[in-house]
């Protein structure tokens, strides 16, 4: 049995299709969800969605943040962006990540040091995605 997966962006529809199974980064851990899911809202955290579709390949996607809504076997999720880790550069999802620990690392001053950290999740999130991790 499979649901349907729809990821939308500012930028427009990212993903739509049946899945068998999604596993998302909340703002309070990763959650799985599967056919028949109880209905629920959640946020998401900077990270990954991974999406195994009716073929059982598995799908990785980066998302950076937003919210979920699961209900009636749909799943919709909203994000601020989104992108598919098929689409990433592993080299170049790693050489992003080294220059925000780089930035992390000299970063001086409470709002610095909070943009560094979300530069460093962006990137390991990315590069995670890219590895279909």
């Amino acid at each position: 049995m499979s649901f349907q997966v729809r990821i939308i962006a500012p930028n427009g529809i990212i993903w739509d299709s049946e899945a068998e199974e999604i596993i998302l980064s909340t703002n309070t851990g990763k959650i799985g969800v599967l056919t028949n899911h109880t209905s629920l809202l959640t946020g998401l955290d900077i990270g990954t969605i991974r999406i195994r579709a009716l073929n059982n390949q598995w799908n990785t996607l980066a998302l950076m943040s937003g919210f979920a809504v699961i209900k009636d076997n749909v799943a919709t999720i909203i994000v601020s962006e989104a992108e598919n880790g098929a689409n990433i550069k592993s080299e170049e999802a790693q050489t992003q990540l080294e220059e925000a620990k780089s930035y992390f690392n000299t970063a001086k001053g409470t709002k610095n040091e909070v943009e560094a950290n979300l530069a460093v999740k962006r990137a390991e999130t990315r590069l995670k995605a890219s590895q279909n991790l």
